[in-house]
């Protein structure tokens, strides 16, 4: 596991898509596990200046994104779907057809389940899988206590994750209380990870998923398994790890 340590929001944006870059440029056809959320927004958007500028070509790559809320359909402003579009896919050369979301609008939960696994499958599994990370230590909208064996599910999001997506709502009555999300097996199975995490609020989350046990309780701890995982946060998000450890230029924990 390697930390990267940055100065600020913006310091982080710039060193997660200088990581994903790389892996456009190593393998132009990659596939990219895709995350949403305020945390890798300012990375799409060092991405897309970069694309821009001709640095970057996604004419090849293929997405995947982890979750889709249940009962939004793509033209729901707050839908998933919709962010993607509007943050991202909208402002670069990747091909509609490559790019590919949980289907909120299916009702049948073992069919979209099914039809999402497949589809990851079909693209050869990710290569590079982005991650945000949740208070509670929930990756995806895998919640804690969900199993580390799930592939793709349904999830009755907790109190907790509605609280914290509610914000980008009129009202937290308006937060869909159930979710498709990408499994913790699918994305263990991602051969690079990558997350990111900002401000004090993710600290304990943080402290917990990279010192503490490895436990549903804290569904990103599982990372601790993975071989090759890179976390890019802030002074404040790592702050409770900065007190007991150092992290070389590296990026690795003393």
């Amino acid at each position: 596991m390697r930390i990267y340590v940055a100065n600020d929001y913006n310091d982080l944006s710039r060193k997660a898509a200088n990581i994903i870059s790389a892996q456009i440029i190593m393998k132009p056809n990659c596939v990219l596990g895709l995350a949403t959320g305020a945390s890798p927004v300012g990375t799409y958007k060092q991405l897309i200046d970069w694309y821009n500028k001709g640095d970057l070509n996604f004419e090849e790559v293929k997405s995947v994104n982890l979750d889709e809320y249940k009962g939004l359909g793509p033209d729901d402003e707050q839908s998933y779907a919709y962010f993607m579009h509007s943050n991202f896919f909208n402002h670069i050369n990747i091909k509609p057809e490559n790019t590919y979301l949980p289907n909120g609008l299916e009702a049948d939960e073992a069919k979209e389940c099914e039809r999402y696994n497949g589809i990851i499958t079909s693209v050869g599994g990710i290569d590079l899988q982005l991650l945000g990370i949740g208070c509670n230590g929930h990756i995806g909208f895998n919640e804690p206590g969900t199993s580390f064996g799930k592939e793709t599910h349904c999830v009755t999001l907790s109190d907790n994750t509605i609280d914290a997506n509610a914000r980008f709502f009129k009202s937290k009555d308006e937060v869909p209380k159930q979710a498709y999300s990408m499994g913790i097996k699918s994305i263990m199975q991602a051969k690079q990870i990558l997350l990111i995490a900002s401000g004090e609020n993710k600290a304990d989350a943080l402290y917990n998923s990279i010192l503490g046990p490895i436990t549903p309780a804290v569904p990103a701890s599982i990372l601790q398994l993975h071989n090759n995982v890179t976390i890019v946060a802030d002074k404040e998000a790592l702050s409770k790890i900065l007190v007991e450890h150092t992290i070389t230029s590296g990026g690795n924990l003393q």
